[in-house]
């Protein structure tokens, strides 16, 4: 995953470049959206992959797949990441434009993983103590596993709080 991410870092940060100087970063974060969900269909996947597949084939394809979602720039862009046999790598880059959007806005999107589902007033007090912990606003996107037993597991960025009794259990046997 860390080697897809190192792959779709330089088109991530040309895309959000580009999107910063044109003020368009919602139409940018809206195409790449789109093209990360067309290209993990498991029929679209198999075409792409396919390398009796022409390139030229391959952007008449995906422009009419696209149509109206992804335009201008955005279709400039496809048709990059198509030339240099990186469309494979659209969720990658979605997923980082996100986080330097994020950044750049002044906010951090944090999975919240719980043994329980949250109440609203519970998630809007974890809400608070997590932005003074990080020191930027926070969008929750709470979920529940079972799994945990009781407490909760954080991710924001590259942070990982975890406060589940199960992952204080593996503590525990590792330090057994």
């Amino acid at each position: 995953m860390s080697e897809l991410a190192t792959l779709a870092r330089p088109y991530a940060e040309a895309a959000f470049k580009r999107a910063k100087e044109t003020g368009n970063s919602q139409e940018w974060s809206d195409a790449l959206a789109f093209l990360s969900a067309a290209i993990q269909d498991t029929d679209l996947s198999a075409i792409i992959n396919n390398p009796k597949v022409s390139e030229d084939r391959l952007v008449q394809l995906m422009q009419e797949i696209c149509q109206d979602q992804v335009k201008g720039e955005g279709l400039n862009f496809l048709k990059l990441l198509i030339e240099n046999s990186r469309l494979y790598l659209a969720p990658q880059i979605a997923e980082l434009f996100e986080s330097y959007k994020a950044e750049d806005e002044g906010y951090v999107d944090v999975d919240v993983i719980t043994a329980y589902a949250l109440t609203k007033a519970e998630e809007k007090s974890f809400a608070l103590s997590l932005k003074k912990k990080l020191n930027k606003d926070v969008n929750i996107h709470a979920s529940v596993d079972n799994s945990l037993i009781g407490g909760f597991l954080v991710r924001a960025g590259d942070s990982v709080i975890d406060g589940s009794i199960s992952g204080q259990l593996q503590q525990l046997a590792k330090r057994i």
